[in-house]
């Protein structure tokens, strides 16, 4: 075995996504034709992971936007982390993840943050970089709780998500689905952003419009309709184990009739007859994971959701202990 690692080159888009294919982590925010929608906004500095010249795993970074000398995987996208087939684990994750530290140190770097993928995401038990960071002495420097269904033991649904339900059909709401409702949904959400918290959505309707055509099964709308209106709706990232609720939005005709009940029990019941094992919530976290939004986590788990963390984790490259696997 001879690991080594070596910088990610534009020319080999298509043979990245075709290894997150079968990768035990990737999702669609790993593959290029996501991170590529970027365009020049971050200064990639990705790696390709080999062993005796063969792609054992992949390693999605940039530069941190605000320090040139830090690099993150990845700044553009909720996680990052090593990627892999089942070729790094144990040792040899630690192995690997020694060369990483290596090169990005031999490049002048001096500070790496990690994004770990959640475990919700796994399609097989797949931590072994978060024991190789322990190895390699990382520091857990963020730590945000997101609300996660698993939907072969779904605890039980409150009766006031119960009740709000009930309420929503009574009112006459429909469940729509469809790229063409992106629009009209985009504009309960900026709207409903800019009245409460004074921010617009981080993706602009352009940006999701791309990125819904470029991944037409993995972007799905699903928005309730009331006399015709879009009233909420929600936006779901598909992946190959869960179901995750990307955008949430409600104006205040949908909260008055609770349509986002009606909305996440539809796609709750379709992520698990598409044979999904988890429908995904999102964070409920502000100020770097530091405060937790409790009556919105809490309106979450009332669907029968648990907490699942996020982890973020930093590696100060310039001490040279961090680097042995032994």
């Amino acid at each position: 075995m001879s690991l080594s690692v070596r910088p990610y080159d534009r020319t080999e888009a298509d043979a990245w996504d075709h290894f997150c294919i079968d990768s035990l982590q990737a999702t669609l925010l790993h593959t290029r034709l996501f991170l590529s929608y970027h365009g020049d906004r971050f200064i990639d500095r990705s790696l390709v992971i080999e062993d005796d010249g063969k792609c054992v795993g992949l390693f999605p970074v940039a530069l941190a936007p605000d320090n040139a000398t830090w690099v993150m995987s990845h700044p553009g996208v909720t996680y990052g982390g090593v990627l892999h087939q089942g070729n790094l684990r144990g040792e040899r994750m630690v192995r690997a993840m020694a060369e990483i530290c290596r090169y990005y140190r031999s490049q002048g770097h001096t500070k790496l943050t990690y994004k770990a993928v959640p475990s919700f995401y796994h399609r097989a038990p797949a931590q072994d970089d978060l024991y190789a960071l322990f190895r390699l002495g990382a520091v857990r420097s963020r730590c945000d709780l997101s609300c996660t269904i698993d939907l072969q033991h779904r605890l039980p649904v409150s009766d006031r998500r119960r009740r709000s339900q009930k309420r929503a059909t009574k009112a006459g709401v429909e469940i729509v689905e469809g790229r063409q409702h992106l629009s009209a949904l985009w504009l309960v959400l900026t709207e409903n952003l800019a009245s409460k918290h004074g921010v617009a959505p981080v993706h602009s309707l352009e940006e999701i419009a791309l990125l819904a055509d470029r991944f037409p099964h993995h972007i799905r709308c699903v928005c309730a309709h009331l006399s015709g209106q879009t009233v909420a709706g929600v936006l779901l990232f598909i992946t190959p184990t869960a179901h995750h609720a990307q955008y949430i939005a409600s104006g205040d005709k949908g909260y008055e009739v609770s349509a986002l009940d009606l909305v996440f029990e539809h796609c709750v019941e379709k992520a698990g007859k598409e044979g999904r094992r988890w429908f995904d919530f999102g964070m409920s976290n502000e100020n770097q994971g530091r405060l937790l939004n409790e009556g919105l986590f809490r309106f979450k788990s009332e669907f029968g959701g648990g907490g699942a963390v996020h982890e973020f984790y930093e590696l100060n490259l310039s001490r040279g202990e961090y680097y042995g696997a032994d």
